[in-house]
């Protein structure tokens, strides 16, 4: 419980494992429909948001790790930093991507 106190100061223990796992659903239901996407257009593109949206789910791991001390909170905090970084690279390259095929097709 010390470690939650570290990752979410005057938080209640219950309601920060409830929004963590309503996050961790949230994700995991992101990812699931990024991959079915994925499966279905098979293109660089939908891999690389589904990659994102993965990055995304991996927060609310991250997060549950902190909350059970698994996770240091130093750690915590450059990881999901880092996750955000990978986030957004990978939505940029899809959209770049996308854009530089779509241009060689037109052409």
């Amino acid at each position: 419980m010390d470690a939650l106190l570290h990752v979410a100061p005057g938080a209640h223990g219950v309601a920060y494992a409830v929004v963590v796992a309503l996050g961790g659903v949230a994700g995991a239901g992101l990812l699931g429909l990024g991959l079915a996407a994925f499966l279905r257009r098979r293109s660089r593109s939908y891999l690389l948001v589904a990659l994102a949206l993965g990055a995304l789910a991996a927060r609310a791991g991250i997060a549950a790790g902190a909350a059970f001390g698994l996770v240091g909170v130093e750690a915590h905090h450059f990881v999901e930093h880092l996750l955000d970084v990978v986030m957004a690279g990978l939505v940029v390259a899809a959209v770049y991507y996308a854009r530089t095929v779509r241009t060689e097709v037109s052409s």
